[in-house]
């Protein structure tokens, strides 16, 4: 018998909003366990440790250290189910550990901070995932059971036509929040003009996502519901993060 523990970048994100302070939080794991060839979980350790101990990662937030590459939480994704290279990032790692030295060479900016003692209210958020040919019907589905929903979108944000008024009633009543389910690189403002378009959508009342991937935004979304914040105070959120 064996344990195991997932190490999934949307918790290290998590992580990332409840921690303030400059000091430096490490996550990493193994893709081998240590009853196979090449395993490399003594390594990514062994990596992990010298940059929670470098001068060099302060202020840096919380990381992902894996196959000695640095990556910010904020940007993380898991890409691979078995490669030992399976987490990697874009716009790419904002460091390495090469010859036992730790060398950044890209700081994110500071992400927004949470007290996990100012959370005071139930909230209760999804994410829906567009597909071709989707008439809207199962997001009217939604409007009584969620406080906010983010909505993974195809390419840099866009939905088909027939889903733009349930979209536009939901954004009336709550956050949502407008993502794209790519993985990486941000949602376009005013590129495309098409009903259920980016610039559409957020003319309608959606929230960019920016460049947060659907589960990444759903944790940030919650995280603002359960401190009280408005649909302003979202959209001020997210925007922070352009």
């Amino acid at each position: 018998m064996s344990s195991y523990v997932p190490l999934a970048p949307a918790a290290v994100y998590l992580l990332d909003l409840l921690t303030a302070g400059d000091t430096p939080v490490e996550v990493t794991g193994a893709m081998r366990n240590a009853g196979m060839a090449g395993a490399d979980g003594p390594a990514n350790v062994l990596a992990a440790l010298r940059v929670a101990t470098s001068t060099e990662a302060r202020g840096t937030g919380c990381v992902v250290v894996f196959a000695e590459e640095i990556h910010a939480a904020r940007w993380v994704r898991k890409t691979h189910a078995t490669s030992p290279t399976a987490f990697t990032s874009y716009p790419g790692p904002i460091g390495y550990v090469a010859e036992d030295r730790v060398q950044i060479t890209a700081r994110p900016a500071p992400s927004l901070t949470f007290d996990p003692h100012s959370a005071t209210a139930a909230a209760r958020t999804a994410i829906y995932t567009v597909g071709l040919g989707d008439d809207g019907t199962l997001l009217h589905a939604l409007s009584d059971h969620v406080d906010g929903l983010v909505v993974a979108a195809f390419g840099a944000g866009h939905v088909p036509m027939a889903c733009v008024d349930a979209l536009a009633d939901l954004a009336k009543r709550m956050p949502v929040v407008l993502a794209t389910r790519t993985g990486s690189g941000p949602v376009l403002r005013h590129t495309y003009g098409f009903p259920g378009s980016e610039s559409d959508l957020l003319e309608r009342g959606l929230i960019s996502g920016s460049t947060l991937d659907p589960v990444k935004a759903r944790i940030l979304l919650q995280l603002l519901l359960m401190t009280t914040a408005d649909n302003d105070q979202v959209a001020q959120a997210f925007s922070a993060l352009s």
